[in-house]
């Protein structure tokens, strides 16, 4: 089984990201390529003690990077919109 700490990467602070937030009640992370849906719910509730409604997944693919002459790809990665429940609050920053 995985680490709680490894399927959770990051927050993602986007203007999107932003209006989900304040108009949804929905959190977007990054999280591990190969995590699940109910990996990511698990996580997020042990984690952030929150709970969880919804998960939502979007794998986005990388894009070609040319560097002069040379080709290169960068990584690919897996974005999560979570929802919390009614009444539930998540504050990656506070105080800004």
């Amino acid at each position: 089984m995985k680490s709680l700490y490894s399927i959770i990467k990051r927050p993602l602070f986007t203007e999107k990201g932003a209006n989900l937030k304040e108009q949804e009640n929905k959190v977007l992370v990054e999280v591990d390529i190969n995590a699940n849906k109910l990996e990511i719910k698990k996580a997020m509730e042990e984690i952030f003690k929150v709970k969880v409604e919804k998960v939502a997944t979007i794998r986005v693919p990388g894009k070609l990077k040319s560097f002069g002459r040379f080709t290169g790809r960068r990584p690919e990665r897996k974005k999560a919109i979570v929802t919390l429940k009614k009444g539930e609050k998540l504050d990656f920053i506070e105080g800004a």
